[in-house]
């Protein structure tokens, strides 16, 4: 029964097993086949024509794992990147690109390009996929590749599925499993766990799950030392990036730390802020609290329906990154408390029926969320465009006109966001005896998400000792702070998205053992951005470009002449924006394939599938680049990233040999991405703020594999591995030097992974069986992002703290026609991008269980390794996101039938 949180389980896959000693008898044994329905219809995973993997309840508790790390460890060709709990994305099959950072993923993110589902409801978000604690879990379904017929516009390169325990109206059950565990260097963590089903009567049923993970921190916010490694600060940077603005200031806060060699550079004293009431040792605790529940009635024999209601709050304090340029791989330095909350309800509902030669599924959802996220923005003074009107400038007074000083650079982040999520689906399936047959349905989707998100600098309410005064119009702080109150810039910004779609596919049998199969979705998506920033009427501007009225647009600040130029050049496409503001997509998607049962126990299989991602509005689309040199000459912001869609091909045998002592299912497929869209933020050459873009084409090469095998009576072998061959074909001009050039990788997948997973049973005394469970898996080396912005960033830390990060960098531009990556001042740099090192991860377990019980005895970890899993460089110097280091526990589990 134990599983945690989705983060974790939504990656778990190693084989389709879960057997007990009593099961593995080398003489009759077989592996198990579980029934999945990545087709829509319940079928044996072996004969699926497509690639799925599939872990059942016992096979996720057998593999003795509990955190999201380790779940990644065990399905080679998924990946999740981001920054914790709750702030993570989803990639399969090396189809990966740069993502908003965290703190503007409700306002200007990308679709997400792998589609998650709870039983039938579509819970991915932009950003932040919905991090669900994976509790009382029937099993967990992979479809790598598109699945964009039968799943919908965020399937573009895969689904995962979590399929629930429903209410059971054969009886009364109930278990519960708890966990204690203590991290090398961390806090202890303990969780517990309980579920209980009744069958009221024979029709009625009902099933209760709750469960509460606290999980111990073990990442130290020291304090700020700018003599070791600490925050000094630059205003060399500072200047570089606002445009070389500053020029031999002087003045100096005493006030405050400074660093002691500023002056003799020639540059504005600058300010290292302090932390000392921050200092904390392991700060990044999550809690994970929840209750599922559930209940279903039997109508008739024909008709029955569930439904579920889910609640669950995410509380995370701290970050779940080390600073490299500090000493060890467990400290960082923040200047801000940072804490996030993610709260979520969520309801599910399915009606199914069963007439004379149609089986019928009405199915819907109602997921309401709200995301409360306080966080350091300090870092913004590494790289934003402002930071000089923000820490650095001349803040004249009558007594002092020439006043000019880096102030203290403490900056934080706070946001509000609420989202709601509202699907429907009637499906069909036909169930004649026909060499036909079909599934058909409609679809309809309403999302919402509403974000105020506030960015502060430091001001009186912070800092209650400042005085404050005013000079001519401008009420400032004593201390140089140029805004009136601490808020300095407000993203308020509701993004709507409708969509419906009808969708079918038809599976035809031409022999007994020849099937072919034809799928099609058309779907219609419309996609509505309105609000305001600080600086910009959002709604407004997106209404001006999707009218192209003269009028309106010199209304928002453009050159209506300019506009309709880019408009008719092509630089800029409105196409598919309405005078109303709201952007419009519609389109068909396909996918065929053909199966051969060779024998009853060789499937194969050959498929071609479309995927696709929907266009984003971009706040600032349309606007001007601030840098108008060079390639930036009349270059304007897309007013939208357009569609970008994968065409995938793919070869698949799905096998078991040796009398179904081993199985083996392998797929090998080529995959094609037009107009790859990619998150993009670049303050030296055109906005300050964040937006999309589409990066250009690619192609990905790769071969899935999984292999189970029954080595004795008593001995269980899991294994798998992907290959992997990711590169660009195609880079738009815009991005030429920006990006990784032709022929670089895609980000964040590894050219090789693998595991292997062993579990060995003996038999004790009293009818009770022993277990010893063993596990290693590899990651390779993956590049870190799309942009080559390595040796800026390195740049930039080494002025900023002195040191430098030591992360491993590839060195990129001079390799695509010598181009490099320059700034806004004309300064040169080379371009490079950091790689996420390869890393292994051993984990071992011994336990003993009889047919109620179970204890167990677990390191995770075992080798205490230290893999970078993310470079997070949103705060323009390198933060490495990093695993639990070991991790000794004990688990025990009840289950009463």
């Amino acid at each position: 029964m134990r599983k945690t949180q989705l983060s974790c389980a939504i990656v778990a896959a190693l084989a389709s097993t879960s057997l007990s000693a009593q099961q593995a008898d080398s003489a009759k044994a077989k592996i198990e086949t579980i029934e999945v329905t990545a087709t829509k219809r319940t079928e044996s995973i072996q004969d699926v024509p497509v690639s799925v993997t599939a872990l059942d309840g016992k096979a996720l508790e057998n593999l003795g794992i509990d955190n999201f790390q380790d779940y990644v460890e065990f399905l080679p060709n998924v990946v999740f990147q981001g920054t914790g709990p709750g702030q993570n994305e989803i990639y399969i099959r090396g189809a990966a690109t740069t993502q908003s950072n965290i703190m503007l993923s409700s306002v200007q993110a990308l679709q997400p390009s792998v589609a998650f589902y709870v039983d039938e409801q579509p819970v991915s978000m932009a950003g932040r996929n919905l991090d669900v604690y994976a509790t009382d879990v029937r099993r967990v379904e992979v479809l790598p590749g598109p699945q964009g017929t039968l799943f919908g516009a965020s399937s573009q390169a895969g689904t995962v599925r979590l399929i629930t325990n429903k209410p059971d109206h054969t009886g009364f059950s109930a278990g519960m499993d708890t966990s204690v565990s203590f991290t090398k260097g961390g806090d202890m963590s303990n969780a517990v766990e309980a579920y209980f089903n009744m069958a009221v009567t024979d029709d009625l049923a009902f099933r209760v799950a709750a469960y509460n993970d606290r999980q111990g921190g073990w990442i130290d916010n020291i304090e700020n030392d700018p003599g070791n490694g600490g925050y000094i600060g630059s205003a060399q940077v500072i200047s570089r990036i606002s445009g070389g603005v500053l020029a031999d200031p002087e003045g100096m806060d005493a006030n405050r730390i400074t660093n002691p060699d500023i002056n003799t550079m020639g540059e504005a004293a600058v300010v290292s802020p302090q932390n000392d009431a921050l200092v904390e040792e392991n700060f990044n605790d999550a809690v994970y609290s929840g209750a599922r529940f559930g209940l279903s009635y039997i109508f008739n024999d024909r008709w029955d329906i569930v439904v579920q209601h889910t609640q669950q709050t995410l509380e995370t304090e701290g970050v779940f990154a080390y600073d490299p340029n500090l000493e060890g791989e467990s400290s960082t330095n923040r200047f801000q408390p940072e804490e996030n909350s993610d709260e979520f309800g969520l309801t599910t509902w399915t009606l199914e029926g069963r007439l004379d030669k149609l089986d019928v599924v009405y199915t819907g959802g109602y997921l309401d969320r709200e995301i409360d996220t306080l966080a350091d923005y300090t870092g913004y003074t590494n790289g934003g465009l402002f930071s000089a009107y923000y820490v650095c400038n001349h803040y004249d007074t009558p007594d002092n006109p020439d006043d000019e000083r880096c102030l203290d650079p403490t900056k934080y982040y706070d946001e509000d966001t609420t989202t709601t999520r509202n699907t429907h689906e009637l499906r069909f399936n036909t169930t004649m005896d026909t060499p036909w047959r079909v599934t058909a349905g409609l679809f309809y989707d309403a999302q919402e998400v509403a974000t105020i998100g506030q960015f502060k600098i430091a001001s009186t309410e912070l800092f209650p000792n400042l005085a404050r005064t005013t000079v001519g119009n401008e009420d400032i702080n004593s201390d140089g702070g140029p805004f009136p109150g601490e808020v300095s810039f407000v993203n308020d910004i509701t993004h709507t998205i409708d969509q419906v779609a009808v969708f079918g596919q038809l599976e035809y049998d031409i022999t007994d053992t020849l099937t072919a199969s034809i799928g099609a979705r058309w779907y219609e998506i419309d996609d509505e951005y309105k609000g305001s920033t600080t600086t910009v009427d959002v709604s407004r501007r997106v209404k001006a470009f999707g009218s192209l009225d003269p009028d309106e647009l010199a209304a928002v600040g453009e050159d209506p002449d300019a506009v309709l130029a880019a408009v008719e050049s092509g630089q800029l496409d409105v196409s598919e924006l309405g005078p109303d503001g709201v952007l419009s997509v519609s389109d068909t998607i396909y996918k065929f394939s053909l199966d051969w049962k060779v024998n009853e126990d060789t499937l194969l299989f050959a498929n071609y599938s479309e995927g696709f991602r929907p266009p984003v509005t971009n706040r600032v689309g349309g606007g001007l680049a601030s840098n108008q040199s060079g390639k930036f000459d009349n270059f304007r912001i897309p007013v939208y990233s357009t569609t970008d869609t994968l065409d995938n091909y793919e070869l698949g045998m799905k096998a078991d040999f040796l009398d179904g002592i081993v199985r083996v299912n392998a797929t090998a497929y080529y995959s094609e991405i037009s107009e790859l869209q990619t998150s993009r933020f670049d303050p030296t050459n055109i906005s300050f703020l964040v937006f999309t873009d589409n990066v250009g084409d690619a192609e990905i090469k790769g071969l899935d594999a999984d292999v189970t095998w029954l080595a004795t009576d008593d001995l269980v072998i899991n294994a798998a591995f992907s290959l992997l061959d990711t590169e660009l074909t195609r880079v738009n001009d815009e991005l030429v030097g920006i990006s990784a050039g032709v022929g670089s990788e895609l980000p964040y997948s590894a050219s090789f992974s693998g595991n292997i997973n062993a579990r060995y049973f003996f038999e004790l005394d009293g009818g009770k069986t022993g277990y010893v469970n063993g596990s290693v898996s590899y990651t390779g080396d993956r590049m870190a992002g799309m942009v080559m912005d390595a040796y800026v960033m390195e740049d930039a830390t080494q002025l900023i703290y002195g040191t430098g990060s030591g992360l491993k960098i590839q060195d990129e531009a001079a390799v695509y026609d010598g181009v490099t990556y320059t700034d806004r001042n004309g300064e040169t740099f080379r371009g490079g991008r950091y790689v996420q090192e390869s890393y292994v991860i051993a984990n071992v377990a011994v336990g003993v269980t009889n047919d109620a019980w179970k204890a167990e005895l677990f390191i995770d970890n075992l080798f205490d390794e230290s893999a970078i899993l993310n470079i997070d460089t949103q705060q323009f110097t390198p933060k490495v996101v990093t695993n639990r280091p070991r991790t000794v526990g004990v688990r025990f589990s009840y289950d009463y039938y």
